[in-house]
């Protein structure tokens, strides 16, 4: 199949089909949330289970298509299941992107600071959008999706937008994740959900080698899948992508997040700390309101690309179909 453009602002959906979605039915009676893998076969399609927990009496799953990096939340009884290691399922799904990724993600493990991917078909013209929803007492800058609402609207119908989302923002912020929720229903955007941690905690007073994850004491094991919890209880599809707070891990603590079976992005274009946007960047912006040098920095980039916008030579690109045409092989 042709490889197609499109808006990067990282959200899925669930909705058990081919054409992944950005939102999913709210779970509000999730039990026995658990890691799990198993190869998942339903007629023709073949899924990687890496979830599994039971809603009012139903067990259901959260699976990846290891191709196309989509996720769907489906019912388990719906599959052919044939529960595995996650390194036996490494090996089942070889040479697919989703595997490839991995491996890539894990062989930039050794910085403290910015491991994982952090970019993505670096000879496109147009960038990766990826958006930080950290813990904040201020309300959502609405001026990132105002403006790209603007400029591609008659490019992309409904953008693609990656968004880095905490558990206590969520949960402080209901009013503006509504919102969110409600563009993508209307189809002004396509969102990737990125699990960004529930508590997100920082010290400005600690060193990077004993802040954010790395602060001891940190519980890996809540700080993820609490997150997608919530994801799930608030109607949002976790997608397979991972984002550390402030960036910052060890090799220990990348190899922690890949056992979970998710995919570290980074970001080569942090925009408040002055990094460029170059083709195929993974740009960073924080949408909280704590960040608004980088929203600003954004806005530029936008009004600086304008023409070439509008005759499709600078385009936003979904952050899964990036890693699907770098890593598929």
């Amino acid at each position: 199949m042709p490889f197609k453009l499109k808006l990067l602002i990282l959200l899925t959906i669930f909705i058990p089909v081919k054409e992944a979605s950005a939102q999913v039915q709210p779970f509000k009676a999730i039990q026995n949330y658990e890691t799990y893998y198993a190869s998942a076969k339903r007629n023709t399609e073949n899924w990687l289970a890496i979830r599994r927990f039971d809603d009012l009496g139903k067990t259901w799953l959260l699976l990846v298509e290891p191709r196309t990096l989509n996720t769907i939340v489906d019912e388990a009884n719906l599959y052919q299941l044939k529960p595995t290691m996650l390194a036996e399922a490494r090996i089942l799904f070889a040479n697919t992107a989703y595997v490839n990724a991995l491996k890539a993600a894990e062989k930039q493990s050794a910085t403290i600071q910015d491991a994982g991917i952090v970019q993505a078909m670096p000879k496109e013209a147009g960038i990766n959008l990826t958006i930080d929803l950290c813990p904040s007492h201020r309300v959502m800058d609405r001026r990132i999706f105002a403006d790209v609402f603007r400029e591609f609207a008659k490019v992309e119908p409904h953008p693609p937008v990656a968004i880095s989302i905490s558990g206590l923002w969520m949960k402080d912020h209901e009013a503006d994740l509504n919102w969110l929720k409600q563009q993508v229903l209307d189809g002004h955007i396509f969102i990737t959900w990125i699990n960004h941690t529930y508590n997100h905690r920082v010290d400005p007073k600690k060193l990077l080698k004993e802040n954010f994850l790395l602060e001891p004491g940190t519980n890996i094991n809540y700080e993820v899948l609490e997150t997608e919890q919530a994801m799930l209880r608030n109607g949002l599809l976790p997608s397979v992508f991972f984002r550390f707070p402030g960036l910052v891990s060890d090799a220990k603590l990348l190899y922690e997040i890949t056992g979970f079976g998710l995919i570290p992005i980074g970001s080569d274009a942090w925009l408040a700390k002055g990094q460029k946007a170059m083709p195929g960047s993974i740009v960073l912006i924080h949408g909280n309101g704590n960040e608004p040098i980088g929203v600003n920095d954004f806005i530029s980039l936008l009004k600086s690309e304008q023409k070439n916008v509008a005759q499709k030579q600078w385009l936003l690109y979904d952050l899964r179909e990036s890693l699907d045409e770098e890593y598929n092989r």
